[in-house]
């Protein structure tokens, strides 16, 4: 892997993490643990997602560096591999709340968790998951190689 590309990508993944983590703490009582759990349950759920988010987020850069053939990344291509990268984020954000809200009731959203009407997501998953990103690809393509 390139040197720069190297920088970027780690830069990346700094944001998700640190971003994520925050994110996964300020929506947690949104969520039925924040009433029905101690804070034991609390804060391994917050460190069980936040390590699921950073896996989601390499994952997603990493499928759309691959995609997009992006070696020189992200001084080309970024454009292509930003929007390759929010699509499958939002994508599996919107599986994943499917598959642990509605069908295998992994987690449940409290009754003030705003829902997209059409889909029943919770919007602040959503949220995270447009938002960190962006913020993550805009810190990793300010990288410089140091070179």
């Amino acid at each position: 892997m390139p040197h720069l590309l190297r920088i970027s990508f780690g830069r990346y993944l700094t944001v998700i993490a640190f971003g994520n983590l925050v994110w996964e703490m300020a929506q947690m009582p949104l969520y039925t643990l924040w009433v029905d759990g101690n804070w034991a349950q609390i804060g391994f759920a917050v460190a069980h997602c936040t390590l699921g988010d950073v896996l989601i987020g390499a994952i997603t850069l990493f499928l759309a560096l691959v995609l997009w053939r992006a070696k020189t990344w992200p001084h080309q291509r970024f454009g292509l591999v930003a929007v390759a990268t929010l699509t499958m984020a939002l994508a599996y954000t919107i599986f994943s709340e499917w598959w642990n809200v509605d069908l295998h009731q992994t987690w449940a959203y409290r009754d003030i968790m705003p829902t997209l009407p059409w889909l029943g997501t919770g919007l602040t998953p959503l949220l995270q998951w447009a938002i960190v990103p962006l913020l993550a690809l805009w810190y990793a393509r300010n990288a410089r190689s140091g070179r």
